[in-house]
This record gives structure tokens, C-alpha cells and sequence, in this order.
């Protein structure tokens, strides 16, 4: 190992570029040459790749997004683009390369291991979703979780005010990690999650039962699911069966944003060391992830493929806390 690459592909995630960072220096301390791939698998197959030296990650840990600069390349999942990036690492004379990324992404590296093989992939989990099995927490989760808790304390404020029953919704395409959590820790009285099938009447009852014993105003934390915008259907149909004004508030790509956390920091800065160490061990077609405290490696191809559980836990006692 001699000559490797980073790159960042897919959604960005706050964290990512300590990651980075952690990366660059645990190569320099180790002798290695680091390139830099901008624009993720768009770069790779493009061959766009700039050298990483102590200067270009001075002052990024405290960053959001990602200085590498990142994309969705519909063409890396086609075998004639996979092919391209197999000789851009190849002319790039690339012995390994570290993929920031989620399930996309792994799922594109393993293809393109699978048919080419051009140098040793290892993968870090990079996704505010936190959804990339493998790994208890992904890189970027713990600060748009933050984000979620602090707009739910803030609406929380003008919901008592008013009176109002509150929508607030958060990201989570396929998985409701970030519902979940940010739920729990905001006081929500009601979830909506990929996981569990949508209940309009549930959910009215869940918030009529609140209203009986006191309770003047409401927050339901809704996942965006795959038609982000739920929100206002769903609001719609409680308020209708209330007969109480109830108002939305989607988060979006605000989630994505901004400075990472302390743990998000720290987490990429361990995978990102992490990842470096596993290619000099000779590791290959896997990712780095941490569980239960312990650095694990899972393979590439099983952290797009197997279905990452909610925490049960988490799932059993939002019950009785929502009450």
C-alpha cells in the first residue's frame, strides 16, 4: 500500500470532513501518498483528483458539507461506467481507496469490486439517515438529530402559545432513526415511521386521549418516508377528524447543514483513521463501523443489502414517554 484516495459520494453528512481529515493525517503518519476525488463517483470516473497534503485539511474539522465535494452518478451504476472509474484508478495508480459514503455508495463499490477489482475499497459511513447497516451510528446522524431536537423546541413554544397541533418533518427516506430519536428527546406526541404502517386514526386517537386529560397543543415528528411533503396529507386528515388547526413544518436539506456536533466529530475522525489502518492491513471489500463501542468491519455488500433495525428499545419506551 502505497498510493490511496478518499472520496465523499451521495448526500453530504456534517462530520465528513473530519473524517477526511483524520484520514489525510493517519496516511501522511504512515508514508502514504492521499489523493483527494472531488465530486464522488462523478470525479472517479472522470479521473478528477487532487493530492492531500497537511495544508489542504488545516481548519475543516469544524466544517459541514464536504471539501471533496460530492454527487449522485446515475452512470457508476451502469457496468460501462464502473468500467471508466476501474481505469481512472488504475491510471490514478491507486493500490486502495476510502468511500465516505451510505448504502448507494456501497452498493456501487461492491459492484465495482465484484467485476474489476481495481484496487482495495473500504467504506465509511457517511449518512444523516443513519440507516448503513454495520455501524450503530453513521457519521452526520447526531447532528441533524440535534437539529431536528432544537426546531422541535422551538415550535414547541409557538404550538403552547396557540394552541396548535404541529407537524414537524424530518429526513429518513427509508429508515426512522431520525424521527425516533429527535421524538424522544423533543417530548413528541406521535411518530410517523417508515417501519410502521401509517394510522391516521391511530394517531387522532393518540392526540384526543392527550387533549381529555389537559394538554392544549401537540408535536408529531413525521419521517419524510419516499414522498417527502407527507406531512401535509397527514395533517390535513388529523385536523379534519380534530377539528383542530394544525400547521407543518418540513426540515429538509436544513438537517444536512452546519457545524458538526462533538460526536459526529469524533466519530469521523475514528472511521476515518479506522479506514486507513484497514487498508494497510490488507483489508478489502468492507466497512468500517463502530458497534457497541468496538471498531467492526462488515462487508461491503451485506450494508446495503441487510435491513438495519430500529432499536426496539427506543421503539417500546417512546410509548409510554409520549403519554
Amino acid at each position: 500500500m502505497r498510493r490511496i484516495g478518499i472520496l465523499t459520494s451521495g448526500g453530504d453528512a456534517p462530520g465528513m470532513n473530519a473524517c477526511i481529515r483524520a484520514a489525510v493525517r493517519t496516511a501522511l503518519a504512515h508514508d502514504l501518498t492521499i489523493l483527494g476525488i472531488r465530486r464522488g463517483y462523478t470525479g472517479l470516473i472522470a479521473g478528477d483528483a487532487v493530492p492531500l497534503e497537511r495544508p489542504a485539511i488545516r481548519n475543516t474539522i469544524h466544517q459541514g458539507g464536504t471539501i471533496l465535494e460530492t454527487s449522485r452518478n446515475p452512470e457508476f451504476y451502469t457496468k460501462e461506467g464502473r468500467l471508466r472509474a476501474a481505469a481512472a484508478i488504475q491510471e490514478m495508480d491507486l493500490d486502495g481507496l476510502v468511500l465516505i459514503g451510505g448504502e448507494g455508495t456501497f452498493h456501487g463499490a461492491s459492484l465495482l469490486a465484484a467485476e474489476t477489482d481495481p484496487a482495495a475499497l473500504v467504506g465509511v459511513p457517511g449518512s444523516i439517515d443513519n440507516d448503513v447497516y454495520g455501524t450503530d451510528y453513521c457519521i452526520g446522524f447526531d447532528t441533524a438529530a440535534n437539529c431536528a431536537v432544537e426546531a422541535i423546541d422551538r415550535i414547541r413554544d409557538t404550538a403552547r402559545s396557540h394552541e396548535r397541533l404541529f407537524f414537524i418533518e424530518v429526513m429518513g427516506r427509508t429508515a426512522g432513526f431520525l424521527a425516533l430519536e429527535s421524538g424522544i428527546a423533543g417530548g413528541a406526541e406521535e411518530l410517523v415511521i417508515p417501519e410502521e404502517e401509517l394510522s391516521i386514526d391511530r394517531i387522532s386517537e393518540r392526540i384526543r386521549e392527550g387533549f381529555t386529560i389537559g394538554k392544549k397543543s401537540a408535536i408529531v415528528v413525521v419521517a419524510e418516508g419516499k414522498t417527502p411533503g407527507i406531512s401535509f396529507e397527514i395533517a390535513r386528515e388529523v385536523g379534519e377528524r380534530l377539528s383542530f388547526e394544525a400547521r407543518v413544518v418540513v426540515l429538509g436539506h436544513l438537517q444536512r447543514g452546519g457545524p458538526p456536533t462533538m460526536r459526529d466529530r469524533v466519530l469521523g475522525s475514528l472511521l476515518g483513521a479506522a479506514a486507513v489502518e484497514a487498508l494497510l492491513e490488507g483489508r478489502s471489500g468492507c466497512m468500517v463501523g463502530e458497534i457497541g463501542g468496538d471498531l467492526v468491519c462488515t462487508p461491503l455488500d451485506e450494508t446495503w443489502r441487510k435491513k438495519k433495525p430500529l432499536d426496539e428499545n427506543l421503539r417500546r419506551i417512546f410509548t409510554f414517554l409520549s403519554e
